[in-house]
């Protein structure tokens, strides 16, 4: 049989390092697989859908579905999870010195539909109970001036947000211009080991931990996109990529746990692993609908507490049939 030639562009992570070199294969399917950083390959594929499928913002996409644009279906891969209590930076100097004294307070991001985000500001709004109305919300790119949004927003009523074209939001938090910056990369300054930029929660990989076993909700940063128009007249294909795609993430997590070489440059990976499936079970990094339901459908409703969403959306309403 020929195999259908598909293009799919996917950041470089190791637990799809095997499905990307040929080691594992989707039946049926040619895959011509394009890397780029994941800033280039949100914009190329959100703004011109350079290629048939490619890995895409959980954010973006929701806001893309929920305003009726069905041009895109997905699998439930996802390739980038993260919690992000470790994305809140404060100047030591500043009276800001625990998340309740953002209330009132000036708070930077660089986009609002940045999943991220998301999940940052339904942290403050369900655990610290400050709602979005309680802040002033000052838009810019995290080290260099102005960024714009790539899909529409339906802010709610009474949501202060500012966005400052001339000045970074690195630079706002150095002068105290604003009270602490939301971005999953840390500001320059903090890479750099400025003095007064420090992480708003310093312990919050124990803060992380806690608040999954309390919620259930492991956050989801990318799916897969893929062009309804391909799946529309090939539906197997959603099936063998997902297979392809979770067998080489299978292998990466198993490459974790291998306590007889160095397989990456950390001495200790393999205790990180065995500790994430203490917490999270044999599989650290479960894809499919039902395992992570309770984060699809939590995500859903943050997204439209915030107005990422444009309507109420249901979680099978985002994957392709069958999942």
């Amino acid at each position: 049989m020929n195999e259908l030639e598909i293009s799919l562009a996917v950041c470089d992570y190791d637990h799809v390092r095997d499905f990307v070199s040929g080691a594992v294969n989707a039946e049926g399917l040619c895959v011509n697989f394009q890397s780029f950083s994941i800033q280039e390959i949100f914009h190329r594929f959100t703004s011109f859908r350079e290629w048939d499928a490619s890995e895409m913002s959980m954010g973006m996409y929701v806001a893309l579905r929920s305003q009726g644009d069905d041009s895109l279906t997905a699998i439930p891969v996802f390739t980038s999870r993260m919690f992000r209590l470790s994305s809140f930076y404060i100047n030591r100097n500043s009276s800001i010195k625990s998340a309740a004294d953002l209330r009132g307070g000036k708070i930077g991001y660089p986009e609002w539909a940045h999943t991220a985000g998301i999940y940052s500001r339904a942290y403050l709004m369900h655990e610290m109970d400050i709602a979005l109305e309680e802040v002033e919300w000052v838009q810019s790119g995290v080290n260099k001036g102005g960024i714009d949004e790539h899909v529409d927003l339906a802010l709610p009523s009474g949501v202060r947000q500012t966005s400052i074209k001339d000045k970074s939001l690195d630079e706002m938090l150095i002068a105290g211009d604003i009270d602490a910056l939301m971005s999953s990369a840390p500001p320059k300054s903090f890479y750099d080991g400025h003095p007064d930029i420090v992480r708003l929660f310093p312990d919050f990989e124990d803060l992380e931990i806690t608040h999954y076993q309390q919620s259930g909700i492991f956050p989801i940063m990318h799916t897969i996109a893929i062009k309804r128009e391909l799946t529309d007249k090939y539906p197997w294909i959603t099936k063998n990529l997902f297979s392809a795609f979770d067998e080489a993430k299978n292998r990466a997590t198993e490459r974790l746990r291998d306590v007889t070489i160095s397989r990456y440059p950390n001495p200790w990976n393999f205790t990180g692993a065995e500790r994430a499936r203490s917490i999270f079970g044999k599989d650290i990094w479960p894809y499919g609908v039902d395992r992570n339901r309770m984060t699809l459908e939590n995500f859903l409703q943050f997204c439209l507490e915030q107005g990422i969403s444009h309507r109420p959306m249901k979680v099978d309403e985002l994957f392709a049939p069958n999942f």
